[in-house]
């Protein structure tokens, strides 16, 4: 859990990491690599992190964030490439939503 949400994946443009949710291995290959690419693609173009996460109700959020002081993060560029993401990844995530609502959250 991470501010009231469980972390789906993130990606650090400082440690060059990716980091999934053990509790969502059992997703298809598929996806986890589309997460891993969507993912570690925004923190190399943008910089700072990218967390997916979802809320108490199962809504997925992208949460991205930089450093105090990070004179090469895109404020600009995060905003715009969030918003392309929601769109061009939308049934993705309204399908992660409906797998953390059924397997996770043990919803009908």
């Amino acid at each position: 859990m991470d501010n009231g949400g469980t972390v789906l994946c993130a990606s650090s443009a400082y440690t060059k990491k990716y980091y999934l949710n053990e509790d969502f291995e059992s997703l298809p290959e598929a996806i986890r690599d589309e997460l891993k690419i969507m993912c570690v693609l925004y923190t190399e173009d943008v910089g700072g992190t990218l967390k997916l996460l979802f809320d108490e109700e199962g809504r997925l959020k992208l949460q991205p964030a930089c450093d105090e002081g990070d004179l090469l993060y895109d404020d600009i560029g995060s905003v715009l490439k969030i918003k392309q993401l929601q769109q061009t990844k939308q049934e993705l995530f309204e399908s992660l939503e409906l797998y953390y609502k059924i397997f996770i959250l043990g919803e009908d």
